[in-house]
Formats: structure tokens, C-alpha cells, sequence
């Protein structure tokens, strides 16, 4: 077969952005395919702000790929001159026992990741505007903070049109299939394109464009606030306001949020972690209702009693969640010429550009040396039996 492409990736929004990075820097020539504009606010890649850590409470396998993902970072920061992250330091509260305290202490143990456990005195102390109960801890991680996604999509495609990569936006696929000798991609605006290997990197899109891949894939509608302080934004200044994630004792659900990086008329974002309704992609409903303002409102003032004073905005994104939470990184199971990348499950972006790499080394060497067998999606065989 006349393969057009050495590689087609569909979706270039985080992960597909950074895979068309990776893959042209390596010489392969790339056709990117996007349904709609770059750096669009449909999908799972805006807001403004992504929390970024090492000690991390969803389990130690993942902390040597943050490693490599804060390395990746700050290269493309440098190649690109975009300001893309920011080491504010970070908060994992909760009682002791909490999987975001307990979780991210193991983590940092195991990894002998630099650390410091706070008590509830210390927090208020250290911290004022956080108002933790007393049988409350929290671990203190100095190189936590936040990554700007849009910042970094837009970074990746502009390094990946530099090495060479096609990006054609507002061309949704209709189908893909394997042929002889690579795979065949047709789109809604009549193009067919042909090519070595396929990156399926699809976000919420996943349980139509890899309907045979087997994995249980929830599309969750997700919404994040942002509120003005009731004494402003100065206390919430990124020198005074690390990150933190805030696990209730007794609640569903946590509760994240971020400094004021948006300057004094910006407000202060927060938001609920692990929250949202099964929706449809086509269909989410984008309208944020008062009800869900005011949930998030009474939610967060328990933690930060000054942060709920005004509402200034609130937007949706969605989370694409597998059973166990864990990602979906892999050659599809029944096609060599494939790899699939999705089921972030609400906590990826930190990974973007590692996984641009894992997918690079999968697509053009079959094999990757980073630790991904956590990610099979042959996992979920046995559920099915």
C-alpha cells in the first residue's frame, strides 16, 4: 500500500498534540486530524489550570513517569518561551488515613520524594486562608503546583508543525480501519488518508472511535468555578497559595483547587474532583446551573471560608473514566497498527507530554521503556468473562 502518512494521529488536543510533537521531532511524517479548532474548550483540555505532583495518592507506579513529565515540561518551556508551569507547592489534605493523605505519603516514601506532614495548626498557621479541622493533616509537597493546558497544547502544535507535522482542524473522522501494510482514515469532509500506523488519542470521544477496544469507558460532565474571595484575591497570591486537594471525611467526593493566577479580577478557581454525571460528548449540557454554583460554594467554604464570596464563571469539561481509574495506554489488542491512548479518568494532563513520548516510542519502535503495564486495556477481559 501507498501509505501516505508514517503516522496519523486522531485528536490532537493534550495527548494528541504531544504525540504529533514527539513522532516529527523523530523525523516521522505526521498528519494530525482534530474535529475542531486547535486548542478548543469541548473536550478535556482548557480551564486554565491542571494541578501537577509527585507524591501521588492514586498510586506509586505512576510517580516514575512524573518524573519524566516534569522534565518534558520544562523542555518545552524552553524550546517554546511559553510560561506553561508554575511551582507553587502543594497541599494533599485530609485525616490521616484519607487516600489523598495516606496515598500521597506512600508515594513519597517509596520514591523518597521530598515532603513535609503539616498538622491543622500548622496548616491555618502557614496557610491562612485554609480552616482544616483539627483531626485534620496534610502532606506539603514544595514541587507541586499547576500547568497551563491550553499554554501546552498550544506549545505542542506549534513544535510539531516546526518538525514537519500536518495539523488539519474541524475535520472530524468517520472511520478507521486496518488494511494491508497500515491503516486507511476517512473524515467528514470527504478526506481519506492513508498511513503506516494510527494514534487513537480521542479524549470523550473514546467509547464511539474505539468501540471494539473492550474497555468500559464512563464520559463525565465536570464543572469548575472560579469565585472572587471575599478580600480579594492578594491572600490567594501563587507566593502565599499552594495547590490543594481536600478530602472530606464523610463527603463523596474531593474537593481542588488553585492561587489566583488570573490577576485580581481573575477569582480564585475551584472545583469538585470526581463529581460529575454519565453524559454524552454530542449532547453534555454546557449550561451551569445555580444549584451547582451554590453546591460548590457551601463545599469549598468549609475549607476556605473567605474563597465563596462572589461567583464570577463557571465552565464544563469532562472526565473519560475506566472502571479501575487507571489510564489506557497500548497497542490495541487486535491491531498491530494501532495505539490507543485515553481513559484518563480525570487526573492525565499532568502526563501529556510523557505519554506524546510513550505513544512516539510505541508507534515507530513497537515497544516503550517506559513502565505502562498498568495501563493494558486487556485488564478488563476478565469483567467481561
Amino acid at each position: 500500500m501507498d501509505r501516505g502518512f508514517d503516522v496519523i494521529v486522531l485528536g490532537v488536543g493534550g495527548m494528541g498534540s504531544a504525540a504529533a510533537h514527539h513522532l516529527a521531532a523523530r523525523g516521522a511524517r505526521v498528519l494530525g486530524l482534530e474535529r475542531f479548532g486547535p486548542v478548543h474548550r469541548q473536550g478535556s483540555s482548557h480551564g486554565g489550570s491542571r494541578i501537577i505532583r509527585q507524591s501521588y495518592f492514586e498510586g506509586s507506579a505512576y510517580v516514575p513517569l512524573l518524573l519524566r513529565s516534569y522534565e518534558l515540561f520544562e523542555r518545552l518551556e524552553r524550546e517554546t518561551g511559553r510560561d506553561i508551569t508554575l511551582l507553587c507547592g502543594g497541599l494533599m489534605l485530609g485525616r490521616p488515613d484519607s487516600q489523598a493523605v495516606a496515598g500521597s505519603l506512600h508515594s513519597a516514601t517509596v520514591w523518597d520524594l521530598p515532603h513535609e506532614m503539616l498538622d491543622a495548626a500548622e496548616i491555618r498557621r502557614r496557610f491562612p486562608t485554609l480552616a482544616p479541622d483539627d483531626d485534620e493533616v496534610a502532606l506539603h509537597e514544595r514541587r507541586a503546583g499547576l500547568v497551563r493546558p491550553e499554554e501546552t497544547v498550544a506549545a505542542q502544535l506549534e513544535r510539531a508543525t516546526a518538525a514537519g507535522a500536518q495539523l488539519r482542524f474541524d475535520e472530524p473522522v468517520t472511520d478507521w480501519e486496518v488494511t494491508a501494510g497500515g491503516v486507511r482514515v476517512r473524515t467528514a469532509t470527504g478526506g481519506v488518508y492513508t498511513a503506516g500506523h494510527l494514534v487513537v488519542t480521542p479524549g470523550a470521544w473514546a467509547p464511539s472511535v474505539l468501540a471494539g477496544l473492550g474497555v468500559p469507558f464512563t464520559v463525565e460532565r465536570q464543572i469548575i468555578h472560579w469565585f472572587e474571595p471575599t478580600d480579594g484575591t492578594a491572600a490567594y497570591a501563587p507566593e502565599r497559595q499552594p495547590i490543594y486537594i481536600w478530602e472530606k471525611a464523610g463527603t463523596p467526593s474531593q474537593v481542588y483547587g488553585f492561587p489566583a493566577i488570573d490577576g485580581p479580577d481573575g477569582g480564585v478557581k475551584v472545583a469538585f474532583f470526581r463529581r460529575g454525571q454519565p453524559c454524552d460528548p454530542e449532547t453534555i449540557d454546557r449550561t451551569v446551573h445555580p444549584e451547582e454554583v451554590a453546591e460548590m460554594a457551601e463545599h469549598a467554604g468549609r475549607l476556605l471560608p473567605t474563597l465563596p464570596g462572589r461567583p464570577l464563571r463557571s465552565v464544563t469539561c469532562m472526565y473519560t473514566t475506566t472502571p479501575d481509574e487507571h489510564f489506557v495506554i497500548a497497542p490495541h489488542p487486535a491491531h498491530r497498527e494501532v495505539t490507543v491512548a485515553c481513559g484518563f479518568s480525570g487526573h492525565g494532563f499532568k502526563f501529556v507530554p510523557v505519554v506524546g513520548e510513550i505513544l512516539a516510542d510505541l508507534a515507530l519502535d513497537g515497544e516503550t521503556g517506559h513502565p505502562i503495564e498498568l495501563f493494558d486495556p486487556r485488564r478488563f477481559e476478565a469483567a467481561r468473562l
